[in-house]
C-alpha cells in the first residue's frame, strides 16, 4: 500500500480552527500562535490542494464550497484522534471507574448488585457520583452513567438496560383500610407522597385522565427514596420506577394498587462518551451491566 500523500497536519489545523471560528484571530488564541501563522498556514494550504477554502470580505471570512467540504471530514478526523490517545493515557484508561447516576436508582438498584461487580472486577475501583442533573461528560470525570429516558443524548453512545414502568405503589395494608383503593379515582380519599418540586403526580393523572384527584397535595421529600420508604411505613401513595422498586415489591413491602397501570414506557440507559466503550474498564462495567439489566428484566416480567 502506498503511503497516504497528507497535507501538512499544523496547516490542516490552522484551517480547521478558523473554519470553526470564521476567524484567524480566534483561531490564533486556540493555537496559541500568531493571526499571521495562521493566515499563513492557510495560505499554505490553499496552496497545496489549488483551490480557495475562505473567501474575505472586508473583516469577514466566509467558507467557499470547497471549505464547506474539508470542515467535516477533519472535524471527524481530529476527533478520532482525540479519542485514540485518550484510550492510551494509562491514568484514564485503567484508573478509578466514575459512574452517575439518580440517587434513588443507586439505592434501591445498583448498590445490592455492586457487590458482583466487585468480585467479578476486583481491580476497577468504582467511584459513584449520584446527581439529579444530567452531567457534562466533556468537563466532567466521569466515565459512563446511567439514565432514564429515550437513549437520545447528542454526542454519547447508549445501550439500553431495561424498559420501565411509573406506578403507583403503597403498603399492603393501605388496601385493606377504608376507603378503598381499587382505582385511580379512589386516590382522592389518600395522601400523595411526592419528591419535592416534582410534577408527577400531575402529569400521571393527566396522562391517565383520572378526574376529581389533587395532584399537587400531600405530603413532600428531598428524594423519591424517600417517598418510597413513607409508602412502605403506610403513609400514603407514591409514584416510582418498578424495576428500582423491584425488590420491595418481591419483598411485600409494596403493592401496585392498580397493578402495572402507567402513562409512559421509558427505559433506563448505559450512556458514555463516543469511543469510551473501547477503554478497559468501561468495557468490563458495561458488560456486566447489560447482564444484570437482562436478569432484572427478566424478574420483572415474572413478577
Amino acid at each position: 500500500m502506498s503511503g497516504r500523500r497528507l497535507p501538512p497536519l499544523n496547516a490542516l489545523r490552522a484551517f480547521e480552527a478558523a473554519a470553526r471560528h470564521l476567524s484567524f484571530t480566534r483561531a490564533a488564541e486556540e493555537l496559541n500562535v500568531t493571526q499571521a501563522a495562521v493566515s499563513h498556514q492557510v495560505k499554505a494550504l490553499e496552496e497545496r490542494l489549488g483551490v480557495r477554502l475562505f473567501e474575505r470580505h472586508g473583516r469577514g471570512l466566509w467558507l467557499t464550497d470547497e471549505g464547506e467540504i474539508l470542515l467535516p471530514y477533519l472535524r471527524q478526523a481530529f476527533d478520532l484522534i482525540a479519542d485514540g490517545t485518550d484510550l492510551i493515557v494509562s491514568h484514564d484508561a485503567h484508573g478509578p471507574l466514575s459512574v452517575t447516576m439518580l440517587p434513588t436508582f443507586a439505592v434501591r438498584w445498583f448498590i445490592p448488585r455492586l457487590r458482583q461487580f466487585q468480585i467479578k472486577e476486583p481491580e476497577i475501583e468504582v467511584r459513584m457520583v449520584t446527581t439529579e442533573r444530567n452531567v457534562d461528560f466533556a468537563r466532567e470525570d466521569v466515565d459512563c452513567g446511567i439514565r432514564y429516558g429515550t437513549g437520545d443524548w447528542p454526542g454519547l453512545d447508549s445501550d439500553k438496560l431495561f424498559e420501565d414502568r411509573y406506578v403507583a405503589v403503597c403498603n399492603p395494608e393501605l388496601l385493606t383500610r377504608k376507603p378503598r383503593l381499587n382505582r385511580p379515582e379512589d386516590l382522592r380519599h389518600q395522601t400523595l407522597l411526592h419528591e419535592s418540586n416534582d410534577e408527577d403526580w400531575r402529569y400521571w393523572l393527566s396522562a391517565l385522565h383520572v378526574a376529581g384527584v389533587d395532584g399537587s397535595r400531600g405530603l413532600f421529600f428531598d428524594s423519591s427514596d424517600l417517598a418510597m420508604e413513607a409508602a412502605a411505613a403506610g403513609l400514603g401513595v407514591a409514584l416510582g420506577s418498578q424495576i428500582i422498586m423491584q425488590d420491595d415489591l418481591d419483598e411485600g413491602r409494596l403493592v401496585m394498587p392498580f397493578g402495572d397501570l402507567t402513562d409512559e414506557n421509558l427505559s433506563h440507559w448505559l450512556v458514555y462518551p463516543k469511543g469510551s466503550a473501547r477503554k478497559p474498564k468501561v468495557a468490563a462495567f458495561r458488560a456486566w451491566l447489560l447482564e444484570e439489566a437482562v436478569e432484572a428484566q427478566d424478574a420483572m416480567a415474572t413478577a
